[in-house]
């Protein structure tokens, strides 16, 4: 029966959301169980076979009632996402964890179809503010991004493209150095943020979402 471990082994490495490899693992799963039970096989065999059952047939509702399976489609981890600033927000008047308001600026398509309209609301929230200072030092005004608002979906965001380090879950997006080479922050003064300034940011993890009619 080693081959039959084998051939679910490999089915469990290979299954992306697919129903008729699903289906064979499931099939699989209920034939080897029913072997072991024929043969009375001892305790330990028969807790590892009924552990890799339980596992089956979650997998099998997980995703026969997934999303997935309705026509969505992925968007991937590290897509890019343009988004603007919904309202004003300085450093002179900002504290750690007010709420940061923005929008998307631009459809997110995957491939012809719209996932996300243009006007989806984002948001995130200050980790970090400080106000211009004496002797010239200027104010510091960081945020951190957390999801654009899809129906039901929740498609969350990093700041950078790379998973490593300044991009990693959580990190904040620094304004300070985001906007200070093209004039929004001058010496002594604090960051003041327009409304509809642009931010991009990244999709931080795969979500299937529907397409948008």
């Amino acid at each position: 029966m080693s081959s039959d471990i084998n051939q679910i082994a490999d089915l469990l490495r290979n299954l992306r959301s697919d129903r008729l490899a699903l289906t064979k693992l499931l099939f699989n799963t209920l034939l080897l169980t029913g072997y072991y039970y024929k043969h009375k096989m001892n305790g330990t065999f028969m807790k590892i076979v009924k552990k890799i059952l339980c596992v089956t047939l979650s997998l099998f509702l997980i995703v026969f009632n997934s999303p997935a399976q309705n026509g969505a489609l992925t968007l991937k981890e590290g897509t890019e996402v343009q988004l603007k600033f919904s309202e004003e927000i300085s450093s002179k008047t900002a504290t750690e964890g007010d709420d940061v308001f923005l929008e998307l600026s631009e459809d997110i398509k995957i491939g012809d179809a719209v996932v996300a309209k243009a006007g989806a609301k984002a948001f995130g929230s200050v980790s970090h503010s400080k106000k211009a200072g004496m002797m010239g030092k200027a104010g510091e005004l960081n945020i951190r991004l957390e999801h654009i608002k899809v129906g039901d979906n929740r498609i969350k965001l990093r700041g950078s493209k790379g998973k490593e380090g300044e991009g990693k879950v959580g990190t904040a997006v620094v304004l300070t150095v985001l906007f200070g080479p093209i004039g929004l922050i001058k010496k002594g003064k604090n960051i003041e943020i327009k409304q509809g300034t642009a931010l991009k940011a990244y999709v931080e993890q795969d979500i299937a979402l529907p397409a948008i009619k």
